[in-house]
Formats: structure tokens, sequence, C-alpha cells
């Protein structure tokens, strides 16, 4: 502790503020120092300590004083710590709290957390060793001219630390805009891609295999729909509804069949299709809109509403009598069923298999029993 000296705490020429820590207590060695929990300043070229409660009170370290550093772990009932070792006491020392110390190191104890931050950039300014490539200008405060000196490179020194903040926030945000714009170029050059690679495929039908189209069309939807429909190809109102309605029975039906189980939920389904079709997005009414088409248009999906208000888009086929059979049989083998274990059992999703039961209860095969635990099915004995 005897190599700290006394502070106005103000930042100095070309000196900047790295990491600000609150919650941090100095050991003079392994004695806790006389001093309170305060807030540990680390610049590019000193350690400061700052007491929270007088701010008259404020020591500082410069970083070349500084042998080398560890961390110590925290402990039960003991703060995460750093330990930093000290260069002896240099002759021309300003005056400070301690005038002399049997110890050759100081420790800095983390109350509220944040020493691993700490450390890092510590050992980052350690390594740059910025304090060597500029020169403080050190002025002394033992007169009233002076103080107003360190004053005026304190308030110049805050000025300069943000505006450099804000030039590098311009930059920034300057390269994540241009970032932005390449990726989506490259996104537009993906989806021509794809279409020009469908064509081919048109043109050439009669020279291409079965298999190799299959093949091709599975890259093509790994990469987005080969052809979405857009208002700009397809007009506006019925008919461009109609063309996407099209392109979603196409699209759906597969992964309905397969693991789907038959059955999605609108949201799902909006996921599924905006992610497919990249930087063409599907706004929720038009993907409304064109299900509601799929009766009319004779498609083998229906976009179905249950009472509670959700809507999901299932297989013609998927008929209300195998729901309820299907939901019976499982409760009834299980004894009880919420509609957690449920969606496990099926492997659909929680609001899918909660709407199943629902259907099953007020249809009259199941009864429920909702308590502090959550809602449970049990076989409608009665």
């Amino acid at each position: 502790m005897d190599r700290f000296a006394w502070t106005n705490g103000l930042l100095e020429m070309n000196e900047t503020l790295v990491i600000q820590q609150r919650g941090v207590k100095l050991y003079d060695g392994d004695d806790k120092a006389k001093l309170d929990v305060g807030a540990a300043l680390l610049t590019t070229h000193r350690l400061i300590w700052r007491d929270l409660k007088n701010h008259e009170c404020c020591i500082a370290v410069s970083l070349s004083q500084i042998i080398y550093f560890e961390e110590q772990a925290a402990g039960i009932g003991k703060s995460a710590k750093i330990v930093i070792h000290l260069y002896p006491v240099p002759s021309n020392k300003e005056p400070g709290p301690y005038q002399h110390s049997k110890f050759s190191y100081i420790k800095l104890s983390f109350k509220e957390h944040g020493q691993i931050e700490f450390f890092r950039r510590l050992t980052e300014e350690m390594t740059q060793k910025r304090w060597e490539k500029t020169v403080p200008q050190t002025v002394s405060t033992a007169t009233g001219s002076q103080t107003g000196k360190t004053r005026a490179v304190g308030i110049v020194g805050i000025e300069r630390k943000i505006e450099q903040k804000r030039k590098e926030t311009d930059k920034n945000i300057s390269e994540a805009f241009e970032d932005l714009s390449q990726l989506m170029v490259k996104a537009k050059e993906m989806v021509e891609l794809s279409r020009s690679i469908a064509n081919k495929i048109k043109d050439k039908q009669g020279d291409i295999t079965e298999d190799e189209t299959i093949r091709f069309k599975s890259y093509l939807l790994s990469m987005g729909i080969a052809n979405p429909v857009t208002r700009e190809t397809h007009g506006s109102g019925t008919h461009y509804h109609m063309q996407l309605a099209n392109q979603l029975g196409d699209m759906l039906l597969a992964p309905l069949e397969g693991e789907r189980g038959g059955m999605m939920a609108l949201t799902e389904v909006y996921c599924l299709v905006n992610r497919a079709r990249g930087m063409e997005l599907l706004s929720p009414e038009d993907l409304v809109n064109a299900c509601k088409m799929f009766e009319s248009m004779k498609l083998p999906l229906r976009l179905r509403v249950f009472d509670s208000g959700v809507m999901v888009v299932q297989l013609q086929s998927h008929s209300e009598e195998e729901m309820i059979a299907s939901a019976l049989d499982n409760v009834t083998d299980k004894g009880s069923l919420t509609s957690e274990e449920f969606a496990k059992l099926l492997g659909l999703s929680v609001l899918l298999s909660k709407e199943r039961l629902l259907l099953a209860e007020k249809m009259g095969h199941l009864c429920r029993d909702d308590s502090v635990e959550g809602l449970r099915f049990y076989p409608n004995l009665f």
C-alpha cells in the first residue's frame, strides 16, 4: 500500500479510462486496508481507487509499478480477488495513505463481482503498455493556480474520451450497416440462383432423371422456395392468394404427412414458410387468407380454428374422431395425462396436445382435475 499516492482522481493528458468497478476493498498484502469499500478505476496509465462516500479520498498507483498479477478464486465467505505484485517504492513517490508497508503486493477484493472482466482489461493494458507511448503530464496540486491547471487537463481528457467513444460508435454502426447491406445482396443473389436452377430443370425435364430432379429440388428447398409467390409476380387479391395457397399445399404436405402428425399450429407454419422464402417474407394476413382457400380449391389441407381461438393447418384426412380416439386411448393407458406428457407421447407441441385433450373433454370422453399442480385429464367413467 505504500506505493499508492494521493490524487484528485482526474484523468491526465492522453490518459483514458478503461474500466470502472464498484464494491472493491483494498488489502495491504494479507491485511485489510484501513479504507472503506470503494470503486476501482483502471486507466491506460494508472490503477485508481476512490472512496464512494468521501470523494476526496482517492489514491493511485502507476501501472509501470506492477511486476505481475494473478487471480485468487472466491471461497466460502470470501470474495474473489486480484493479487498485484509491485516494484519497490520509488524515491520520488508522492505522499500517500501509507508511508511504510511490510508487503510488496496488494489485493483487490471484489464484493460485487466483476473481477473477471477487470482482470481481462488489466491484462490487455499491461500487454499493450500504452503509458509508454504517451507520457502523461503530471501537475502538482501544491498551489491554487496549479490546481486549476490540473482540473483543466482533467476536463480536456474527459472531453477527448467522449469524442473518441463517439467516433468508435459511429464507425461500428457504419460497419454494421455495410455488413447488413452485403447480406441482403447475397440473399437476393441466392434467390435468383434458385430461380435460375428451377427454370433450367423445367427446360430440360426430359434430359434429367426423376432422381436427379428430386435431388435438385431438395437443394433448392434447403436454400429457400425455388420460386416464391409474390405480389410483384402474381398481383394482389384473390389470384395472389390462390397461387399462394397452391404453393403452401405443395410445401406443407410432406411435413404434415411425416413428423408433424397431420397437424401444425399456424404460428409454426408461418415460421416454416418465411424461413424457406428467404427475402420474400409473407405477412400473417396473407398467410391466413391463403389458408382459408384450401377448401374451395380442393387442396388436401384445411385451416381449422379451435374453440380457444388457436388456428391450425391439418390434413383433410385428419379426422376429428381419430384425434379424440387417440387422446382417449393414451389417457386410458396412462391413467391420467397432462398436456405436456401427451405432447411427449405424440411428438407434438404442448399447445396442440392441449387442444386435442380439450376436444376429447368437450365430447364427454375425458374429465379434468385443475389443481395447483396443473391441469390433468382422466378418462370419464360417468
